[in-house]
């Protein structure tokens, strides 16, 4: 193994701001602490929480570095005191509270994850942030199981189009939302049963349409705001709402009522705030149940465009621009 350098090429931006914030800076390499490794990077997938940060609306939570970023994968080139299942130079993909946008990062052994036989490491990068939230939200917070119907806004996301690839892989019959009918013909591609365009119908009564008036099982919903009320009118009897975002803010109006008549449940949960005890028994559960799916074919990243590290405000916007489809990665070429 080569020795490491003493610095590092990384996105951290000095004040928060648009795209153009992203410039690339020389940053110290980290140390992985007791439990952690660090990983010679790869590449890093682009979540819409690192464009928040960017703007100064996403504050990392304590002890993360200010550098953006929460998913990678590369390989493991250091280990910290008491690390004993992963080796040095074992190709992993992980889950991070922040530094993904940078030639080195550090994670906690338990969650990484070993990247599925015939993934690239950009196939891998896309993982993570993705399939820790859907796989925790959806199928433990919400609870969909076989034969069930969910409803998953943002169709064509990463989140998604991982909902998609999940609910199919699992039994579920997915409805989606999307802002255009190119949209929605991309989610059926990916393997949504029911694909409907915002813009061009009220989801609330197509979904009526669709379920013949008896409501989804489970919504997953990253709009908030107003969709909250709308979503409610989607679930039927015993039905569940999962709330991981609020892309149109964070307070809605509740019909009580319908909660107290039809049984159901809301919840909500954020991903990055959670222990690293969490989320290494999410690994463990992915391990098991969703990634042996990577190795026999039956699930596949989606990845919509790769840019340079370098050019990291051109992915976030094309992020923010919402023309994607699937995860948006940034490659990190070493010198």
């Amino acid at each position: 193994m080569a020795e490491l350098p003493h610095d590092m090429l990384a996105i951290d931006p000095a004040q928060p701001g648009g795209p153009e914030v992203l410039a690339p800076v020389r940053r110290p390499l980290p140390a992985p602490g007791s439990g952690e490794v660090l990983i010679r990077i790869a590449a890093a997938g682009v979540n819409r929480p690192d464009a928040l940060q960017r703007m100064g609306l996403y504050p990392m939570p304590p002890g993360a570095p200010s550098i953006p970023g929460l998913e990678v994968a590369g390989s493991v080139v250091a280990a910290g005191e008491g690390v004993n299942r992963l080796t040095i130079g074992q190709q992993v993909c992980a889950l991070v509270a922040g530094g993904g946008y940078a030639e080195y990062c550090v994670a906690p052994e338990g969650q990484c994850l070993p990247v599925p036989a015939g993934l690239s490491l950009i196939e891998a990068a896309s993982l993570p942030e993705t399939y820790f939230t859907v796989w925790s939200n959806l199928f433990e917070r919400g609870l969909a199981s076989p034969g069930e119907t969910v409803l998953v806004h943002g169709g064509t996301s990463g989140i998604g189009v991982t909902a998609i690839l999940l609910g199919k892989a699992f039994g579920l019959t997915v409805i989606v939302t999307c802002g255009s009918d190119a949209k929605c013909d991309a989610a059926r591609g990916l393997g949504a049963d029911h694909a409907i365009n915002y813009n061009g119908a009220d989801f609330v009564a197509e979904v009526t349409r669709i379920t013949s008036g008896r409501g989804v099982d489970v919504v997953l919903d990253m709009v908030g705001g107003d969709y909250l009320a709308r979503n409610i009118k989607c679930l039927g009897e015993r039905g569940r709402h999962v709330s991981i975002a609020f892309q149109r803010g964070p307070v809605g109006e509740l019909d009580i009522m319908a909660v107290m008549r039809r049984g159901l449940t809301l919840s909500g949960s954020m991903l990055r705030p959670r222990s690293t005890e969490y989320k290494a028994l999410l690994a463990d559960s992915l391990a098991e149940d969703v990634w042996p799916l990577f190795v026999d074919g039956t699930l596949r990243p989606v990845v919509d465009s790769v840019y340079p590290l370098q050019r990291a405000a051109d992915a976030h916007r094309r992020m923010e621009a919402g023309d994607h489809v699937g995860k948006i990665v940034l490659e990190v070429t070493h010198g």
